[in-house]
């Protein structure tokens, strides 16, 4: 787990709990095993269900996400995810994780620092990346992510 900025954490899956952990909320950024876990399915949940991508329980939340060499990712789960971290941030640590903790996680902090805090440059993608990698020298964004990032950047908020 690695401290990004005050009180945000970017992690992998071993830095993962479930429980209430005073002081902290947690950002599951992985489908296996989180989502799964959290939801109760295995293999594929339907698209009509109410959780398909979050599920929010207390301090967690928790992503259908994946990372495909193709972007699958949906605005829905951007905007969940920067709506959890803002009703938190000031109040507890933010635990952003996925499973290797090279793209899914450090790609939603990267978002928080540059749209909602400002303290990266948010101007494209590729200066907040670049920002970033400073910050955070693992960040490895898989194909898919890091198109979507710079194909939508504009219209994450």
């Amino acid at each position: 787990m690695i401290e990004v900025h005050a009180n945000l954490f970017v992690g992998h899956e071993g830095d993962c709990f479930f429980y209430e952990k005073e002081g902290w909320a947690v950002v599951h950024g992985c489908k296996i095993p989180c989502h799964q876990h959290a939801v109760g399915y295995s293999g594929n949940l339907p698209r009509t269900h109410p959780n398909y991508l979050v599920l929010e329980r207390g301090s967690h939340l928790f992503l259908n996400m994946i990372d495909p060499d193709l972007p699958l990712f949906m605005p829905a789960t951007f905007a969940a995810t920067l709506a959890f971290m803002d009703k938190f941030w000031g109040t507890r640590k933010i635990l952003i994780h996925c499973n290797q903790g090279n793209s899914r996680a450090p790609s939603l902090a990267l978002l928080f620092l540059a749209k909602r805090l400002r303290v990266i440059d948010g101007t494209t993608f590729d200066t907040a990346a670049r920002d970033f990698k400073r910050l955070y020298p693992p960040y490895q964004p898989g194909a898919g992510l890091l198109r979507h990032l710079r194909e939508n950047w504009t219209r994450i908020e």
